[in-house]
Formats: structure tokens, C-alpha cells, sequence
């Protein structure tokens, strides 16, 4: 761990350092990114978890709309920007560890490729897996035929 997050770790309430020495001293995988969960401010719900890089990551603090990192495309991706179900940070948090992060937004509709308002809508029980929400919006009226996935 970094001295900068070490001495944080002690640090007292309201206590700040400059973002760039944070963001220096945070882990990005060797692929440069770092995991994002994506949180509703008010519900407290688990809306996705996507990646960011430190491009993105400063890009979404800067305009305050969530812009992720696309493994699949190569490229910045600014959630909603082809299904219009956009995500607006109200508050990013780094862990302890200054390897993941936590986004808590304000999600204008579904969260989901598939519709629905949470990715995680796959529950793991003892012998089996069950869906646990319905699509909030067809998936082809947000994508017409081309879904993200």
C-alpha cells in the first residue's frame, strides 16, 4: 500500500489531500482499471459494476455523468449514451485498499443491459439461480438490435 493511502488510514474526519496524490497512489490492474460499483444514492440499491480508468474516473468527478471504461469497445463509455438511462455521481469513494471504487449516482431508469433497474437480478440459492426482478424496459427499445453485450 502507498504511503499516501497508509497515512490516511489515521487520518482524522475531514482531513484532505490533493486528488492527483490520491489518484497517484490508487491501484489500477495492469490493464490500467480499476473496478466501479455503481450504488443509488437515496436506496441505498446495487445498481452494476463496471471499470474505470483514471481518464474516466476523472472525467465523471469533472462533469459529474458517470463515464466507464468499455473493455469490450476499447474506449470511454458514458453510461446512457446510447439507451439514454444515464447514471449522475453524487459522491465517489475509493476503499481502503485504493482498489475499488464507489459510485453513488442517481440512475435515470434501468441500470441493466437486459432492462432491468439492477444487474445483479441473478440470486444464487443453494441448488439453484433465480431471476429476481422483470425488466424495467423492453431491451430492444433501449438498443433497438444492438445491446452493449
Amino acid at each position: 500500500m502507498s504511503d499516501a493511502l497508509k497515512a490516511l488510514e489515521g487520518a482524522a474526519l475531514d482531513t484532505r489531500r490533493p486528488l492527483d496524490e490520491i489518484l497517484d497512489a490508487a491501484r489500477f490492474n495492469d490493464a490500467g482499471l480499476m473496478p466501479a460499483i455503481a450504488q443509488q444514492h437515496d436506496s441505498g440499491e446495487v445498481l452494476m459494476m463496471a471499470w474505470m480508468n483514471r481518464q474516466t474516473l476523472e472525467e465523471t468527478l469533472r462533469t459529474g455523468r458517470v463515464c466507464y471504461w468499455s473493455r469490450s469497445r476499447g474506449k470511454p463509455w458514458r453510461k446512457g449514451e446510447s439507451s439514454g438511462q444515464q447514471q449522475h455521481l453524487r459522491a465517489a469513494s475509493l476503499d481502503c485498499d485504493g482498489d475499488t471504487l464507489l459510485l453513488q449516482v442517481d440512475q435515470d431508469g434501468p441500470a441493466c443491459h437486459s432492462g432491468r433497474r439492477s444487474c445483479f437480478y441473478v440470486a444464487l440459492e443453494s441448488d439453484q439461480a433465480r431471476v429476481t426482478s422483470e425488466p424495467m424496459v423492453d431491451p430492444a427499445a433501449l438498443y433497438g438490435d444492438k445491446s452493449p453485450h
